[in-house]
């Protein structure tokens, strides 16, 4: 029985938790610990990962969709034993993942008829119910938490139309790729396949592992960010079209021009390599060269679709904070690193590989210069991310190992996560598509930035955007960005 405990209790006052039981794999684990990488540690002082996809209902009663969740759980976590395990920390201070199939969380939630599917996906602000999608018990989580905590916790929220499926999994444990591979597989099982298709790789022994000890204090790591701060969130969708029209403005090229952006330069979906793997390099293998008044731009290849993207949002989110020209504006941005590395990381490469690539310009040049240069400020940098660089970084870590500074310092910062590349509307659990994607509440601070792929597919992408209230509104009002904004 997969299912261990069960019991009802109360949360907020449109929803409230029918039952909550411990999920354990249906096969006993025979994975050995696992060893944090330089990658895993730093993330012991960020929030659980929190993110889930919405549905409309199933064709069958409730309790069958629970029974066929837990089940499929279940399965899932015999091909996943570190998120039915614990963090233990040996007696040198090194952290690893127990395999020890003590379970995963998993609570049944209802929003007892107050909330319909249009209530999630109204237009405008995101609505504050959506944080009531992610288990209560995990709200502002710390990743250090695990060892204490489960590693995984799944929540089924019973709209009056729709089901949401959100997970909350601790950071150290999984980044983006390994998450999505873990809900991806979560659903292909529940849909009734034998096994699944792309197999996780738990092989430590590459340049992440290291001998350094990552001093903590006692009772563990805070979040580095102030977790009270006013915030505002919304989802921009950009169509594909609008896309394409982007990019050709970006380019100095009419938009009948890019009849060659296809869904696999702009999402890549059969692709794991996330966090903004190819959309920040050149495309179309520099064929499009251009000249420019401004002899300090090379303009040698045709700058992508989501630099044109990355660079609108910067520029529009600068003026929008009204600070002074001279000032410092940054923009970071996590990428992948399993094939960054010599040799290259199994796409599937269980646990956290991805690194900061910080890119500084004044406010000024990000307000005026033309959104290209913008565009190539970001490029150069992610360009020159090779396996030098990244085992560069991790000697830099090495040398002074030290938990993820998240969050915006100096009031000047955007820092870009997750990516449109993740196959998130894969996650079919047998009765459809997606209807939409939504993270909790965690790791939110001004200047958060997610990006999704669109719902519709072929190259559309949906950045969900956070601010303070006074930098959001001022946004929203910036018809440059806009204009290129389908909802």
């Amino acid at each position: 029985m997969p299912c261990s405990t069960a019991f009802s209790t109360s949360s907020s006052s449109l929803t409230s938790v029918v039952s909550k039981c411990v999920v354990v794999p249906d096969q006993k684990s025979t994975l050995g610990d696992l060893k944090l990488t330089v990658s895993d540690l730093p993330m012991l002082s960020v929030h659980y990962i929190q993110k889930g996809v919405l549905f409309n209902l199933p064709p069958f009663p409730i309790e069958t969709l629970l029974s066929l969740l837990k089940l499929g759980l279940s399965q899932t976590l015999s091909h996943f034993p570190p998120l039915a395990g614990r963090l233990v920390t040996d007696s040198n201070g090194h952290v690893y993942i127990a395999c020890n199939d003590a379970g995963a969380e998993f609570f049944h939630v209802t929003a007892n008829g107050n909330l319909f599917v249009s209530d999630v996906l109204a237009p405008g602000h995101t609505p504050d119910c959506v944080k009531d999608f992610y288990p209560f018990d995990f709200d502002r989580t710390v990743s250090y938490s695990a060892h204490f905590k489960p590693i995984l916790a799944v929540q089924v929220t019973e709209l009056a139309d729709g089901v949401f499926v959100g997970c909350a999994v601790c950071h150290s444990v999984v980044d983006g790729t390994s998450f999505w591979n873990f809900f991806n597989s979560f659903a292909e099982l529940c849909r009734g396949a034998s096994k699944i298709n792309k197999r996780p790789d738990f092989t430590r022994d590459s340049a992440l592992i290291s001998s350094s000890v990552l001093k903590l204090p006692e009772g563990g790591p805070e979040v580095t960010f102030n977790v009270n701060q006013p915030l505002l969130e919304r989802v921009f969708s950009f169509s594909i079209e609008a896309i394409q029209k982007l990019k050709a403005k970006t380019n100095n090229k009419r938009s009948s021009d890019n009849g060659d952006i296809n869904a696999v330069e702009l999402m890549g979906k059969q692709s794991n390599d996330t966090y903004l793997k190819s959309w920040l390099s050149s495309n179309n293998k520099n064929k499009n060269k251009n000249n420019n008044n401004n002899q300090n731009d090379k303009r040698t290849c045709e700058i992508s679709s989501f630099q044109s993207l990355c660079a609108l949002l910067w520029r529009a989110v600068t003026r929008a904070r009204k600070l002074p020209n001279q000032k410092t504006t940054t923009f970071k941005m996590a990428v992948n690193v399993r094939h960054r590395l010599e040799p290259k990381l199994d796409a599937y490469y269980f646990g956290n590989a991805i690194q900061s690539i910080i890119t500084h310009a004044s406010v000024g040049d990000v307000s005026s210069r033309d959104p290209r240069w913008i565009a190539e400020q970001l490029s150069v940098n992610v360009k020159a991310h090779n396996d030098t660089m990244v085992r560069r970084f991790v000697g830099d870590w090495e040398s002074s190992p030290k938990c993820f500074p998240l969050g915006n310092f100096d009031g000047a910062t955007i820092t870009m996560g997750s990516s449109p590349r993740f196959p998130m509307y894969d996650n079919d659990f047998g009765w459809g598509r997606p209807l939409a994607v939504r993270s909790g509440g965690a790791n939110k601070f001004d200047g958060k930035i997610s990006a999704f792929p669109g719902r519709e597919g072929t190259g559309a992408v949906d950045l969900e955007v956070v601010l303070s209230p006074q930098t959001m509104l001022a946004l929203e009002s910036d018809s440059e960005f806009m204009q290129y904004v389908s909802n």
